[in-house]
């Protein structure tokens, strides 16, 4: 049984090392600007029967240095336009461009050098706190790391672990998730790439961590490109454009002010959360 697992392995392995690369024609391309642009970009998941449409001729322009909330329900399409924009998966027809490049024409680590990702599920990595926070810049210096995590609100907490930023951490096991959330922040800020894009990180948080983690947050977005898929209405409505996605398609597009003043799936959505929001136990 167990030859045949390790057999089984093998054959996976053989099969990847046969696998091209997604950037094999990428260039090293550094731009001068950072908006963001869909042109008519369709994109399934999955192979033959079981393929699914996500994502329907979907055009969009991101201006550099203005924020874009993405909004929809689950299943919308909202990640796999994030997911897009930083090449984790290429469309299936139409372009998706950055700072006026189609992504396409990157190397992955030229593109994402460009590109800093805040997501709820946190993934720490079974090593220091230093080495968390510097993945996004190794060559750090001591001066800049420390900044980068007093900006996100977690030096204090580090400096209260037993070994301060060369305590290991067994995946963030040990830390609470708003602790594991700003440690991912201050990585992020010492990155200091142009484009944010934020899956909101205080929609699954404790209120005790939510004001430090969104003190963190302005520091990280701070003149940036910001795309954040929002859940809180206190961060849709001071977005620049807000984009409404519904089975794949963007439905509605406006500010707050020009979209709550009609009705449609935007409308009924803020009308949701304001309720929501506004519960309180008596």
């Amino acid at each position: 049984h167990v030859l045949a697992v390790i057999d089984d392995a093998l054959d996976h392995l053989d099969e990847l090392t046969k696998e091209s690369f997604i950037d094999a024609d990428g260039q090293q391309i550094e731009i001068a600007h950072y908006d963001i642009e869909f042109r008519n970009v369709d994109f399934s998941y999955g192979e033959g029967k079981e393929r699914k449409q996500v994502l329907h001729n979907v055009n969009l322009k991101i201006p550099e240095y203005s924020v874009t909330a993405i909004v929809g329900p689950s299943g919308s399409g909202k990640s796999t336009i994030c997911n897009l924009i930083a090449r984790f998966y290429d469309a299936d027809s139409g372009s998706v461009r950055v700072g006026g490049h189609d992504v396409k024409e990157f190397t992955c680590d030229s593109l994402l050098s460009n590109i800093s990702m805040v997501f709820q599920n946190v993934y720490l990595f079974h090593d220091t706190v230093r080495n968390n926070i510097c993945f996004g810049k190794p060559d750090a210096t001591e001066v800049e790391m420390v900044e980068a995590a007093k900006k996100a609100c977690c030096h204090d907490f580090i400096m209260a672990l037993p070994e301060g930023y060369d305590t290991v951490i067994e995946g963030g096991g040990s830390l609470s998730g708003g602790e594991k959330q700003r440690i991912s922040i201050a990585r992020a800020i010492l990155k200091d790439a142009p484009i944010i894009i934020l899956d909101e990180a205080t929609a699954s948080v404790d209120p005790e961590n939510e004001h430090l983690i969104q003190a963190a947050i302005s520091e990280l977005t701070k003149g940036k490109t910001i795309v954040t898929i929002a859940h809180r209405l206190a961060t849709i409505e001071q977005a620049d454009q807000i984009l409404v996605v519904d089975d794949g398609q963007i439905i509605q597009r406006g500010t707050h002010k020009e979209l709550v003043a009609v009705p449609g799936k935007y409308k009924d959505f803020v009308d949701i959360r304001s309720q929501s929001e506004g519960w309180k136990i008596g």
